[in-house]
């Protein structure tokens, strides 16, 4: 019989953290598991893989990147009692899964808001006849935790709960320790997978994005910013007279959307996110972005020279420690948010005509995770 995988997701912002376990549950499917894929955060319209069961839990997400509220799909404020009908959809959710594997993408490394219904989700795991691997999933880079005791926290918690922790990372470029202070305590648990990235990318018309500069954003509203400043810095360039395609989030409002149709000039093409977008950076001439992981691994995944400003508002890092990491190998030009203006963005742009594309790096993230999952299967009769 098929071993059965329960993942647990929540993307509170945009839908990058959705992505990546999306990639991690179609390659466990294609090595035979059967996988649970529950998300906490807003529906999207994001391509499932096939025989993928998805549990859509009433949905949560933060309004800005400071992450100080749970707002519901009405943007009202959770209550206890709204928490509890969560929670014990949750639970339910695992029992009927008979999961002999629990991955919870993120948590305990965050997600810190979310303990009301994850404590109880790995209390039962513990109880579970079942459930033999409890499992965490993080990205290469974390945000730092300025709080005393919350690294302590995470690791009591992985202590306590955990078997293993996948780092879907290359610890050529990035190790663990760079951004979690008390990694080291935990090191007989961590098994860095490499990259998660698209193995089987939505493919794009002939010529489509050939040669172009391609301005995106993620998939939340805080790239604003880089689409106004990119039509700004256009005809500064070196690449004005190429042909611009900007990538608007969903999540930007439709004003600001027809805004930016209005600035931009017959070189410039202004569209939504495209599935296509694996490709299309392939494609491209240069690539202007934030540096969020799943866009980093499309760029990781091809030579197209890129100009990237990470994120950084509400005193978040991660991006910019992302973005300072891949410059420092010489791949790409990272310019930060407070240096963003037209002209700054112009001269980013020629200096990346002089970075290596040529960076070795592990992106078969989600195959060696699905690998490394059946061999720690193999190797235990119960975790517990």
């Amino acid at each position: 019989m098929r071993a059965n995988v329960l993942i647990y997701v929540q993307h509170l912002l945009g839908v990058g953290h959705l992505q990546r376990a999306l990639q991690l549950s179609g390659a466990l499917l294609q090595h035979g598991y059967q996988v649970d894929l529950v998300s906490g955060g807003l529906p999207t319209r994001l391509k499932l893989p096939a025989n993928l069961c998805l549990h859509q839990l009433p949905p949560l997400y933060c309004a800005d990147g400071s992450f100080s509220r749970l707002l519901d799909a009405n943007g009202d404020e959770i209550d206890d009692d709204w928490r509890e009908r969560r929670k014990r959809l949750l639970l339910d959710i695992f029992t009927s899964s008979g999961a002999q594997v629990l991955i919870t993408e993120t948590f305990p490394f965050g997600r810190r808001m979310l303990r009301f219904e994850l404590l109880p989700l790995l209390e039962a795991s513990r109880q579970s006849a079942e459930c033999k691997l409890v499992i965490a999933s993080i990205r290469d880079i974390l945000q730092p935790r300025s709080k005393p005791g919350r690294n302590l926290e995470t690791c009591d918690l992985i202590d306590a709960y955990y078997d293993h922790v996948l780092i879907h990372g290359d610890d050529n470029i990035a190790r663990l320790e760079d951004s979690f202070a008390m990694a080291n305590s935990i090191t007989d648990k961590l098994f860095y997978s490499g990259y998660i990235c698209a193995q089987k990318p939505t493919a794009a018309a002939v010529n489509a994005g050939q040669d172009e500069v391609l301005v995106s954003a993620g998939g939340s509203t805080t790239g604003l910013q880089i689409l106004h400043t990119a039509l700004a810095a256009k005809p500064l360039s070196v690449f004005k007279d190429s042909h611009w395609r900007l990538l608007v989030s969903p999540a930007i409002s439709t004003a600001d959307f027809n805004q930016l149709q209005g600035l931009a000039d017959d070189g410039v093409s202004v569209e939504r996110n495209r599935a296509d977008f694996s490709e299309l950076i392939k494609r491209a001439r240069l690539s202007i972005s934030q540096a969020g992981y799943n866009t980093m691994t499309d760029l990781l995944n091809c030579d197209t020279p890129a100009v990237v400003v990470p994120y950084a508002e509400a005193d978040e890092i991660e991006q910019t420690l992302r973005a300072q990491t891949l410059e420092a190998r010489g791949r790409l030009v990272a310019l930060s948010q407070s240096e963003l203006g037209a002209e700054s963005l112009a001269q980013a742009m020629a200096r990346s005509l002089t970075t290596n594309a040529a960076l070795a790096v592990n992106l078969n993230g989600a195959d060696n995770s699905a690998n490394k999952i059946t061999q720690w299967l193999n190797t235990t009769e119960d975790a517990r």
